[in-house]
């Protein structure tokens, strides 16, 4: 899988075909998820995150699987073998590609936690974004669609796990807000004494 390939090269444009099957696919998910959320089965937030990553991935797989050109097959099994090919050969197209590739399911890794509506431990987003990545490297390998490799599947994993993180640390916030409250108890409490003189009185 290679992100690199879906911006800076040409991927031709998606089928009417593609394009009803994938306007029927979100439909329908999106008529679950409603549901869901009329018998409070999930959140609201939850059913848009949800409908949200079913949009991402279905994008991603479309981008580097369906609509690529088949050619032959193509498969590099040695782990990090771009990394040594950066090292040894100063191949900075090369460590762009990696870069790109760390970064393709961030946006999944920052949606899992909304989608759970609680925050998402590091090493399941790492298996999340992995496990993705495993069934767009398959796909490739069957249909000839690309470069089967386990460096794009760290790549991704670790993209998703950056992404889960980011989301995390917000979520965290969100439901701390007085967190530097504890860092700085001087602060606080003169800021809740200040808020007390500011409260009116009513008379009896």
């Amino acid at each position: 899988m290679d992100i690199y390939q879906i911006f800076l090269t040409h991927n031709r444009p998606w089928s009417a075909g593609e394009l009803v099957c994938f306007g029927i696919v979100a439909v329908i998910a999106a008529t679950i998820l409603g549901r869901c959320v009329r018998y409070k089965k999930i959140k609201k937030t939850q059913a848009v995150s949800i409908f949200g990553l079913l949009v991402f991935l279905g994008i991603v797989f479309g981008s580097t699987v369906f609509t690529r050109e088949p050619t032959v097959r193509r498969y590099e099994l040695v782990p990090f073998w771009s990394w040594r090919e950066v090292i040894a050969s100063h191949d900075w197209q090369l460590l762009q590609e990696n870069l790109l590739n760390c970064i393709l399911l961030f946006p999944m890794g920052m949606l899992l936690p909304l989608a759970f509506d609680r925050r998402v431990r590091v090493r399941n987003s790492f298996i999340a974004g992995f496990a993705v990545s495993a069934v767009i490297e398959l796909c490739q390998l069957v249909f000839m669609r690309g470069l089967f490799e386990w460096d794009d599947m760290i790549h991704n994993g670790l993209g998703c796990m950056a992404g889960s993180l980011f989301m995390n640390k917000l979520i965290e916030k969100y439901d701390n807000p007085d967190k530097g409250d504890k860092e700085y108890p001087e602060l606080h409490r003169n800021r809740k004494k200040d808020d007390m003189e500011e409260i009116p009185t009513d008379d009896v």
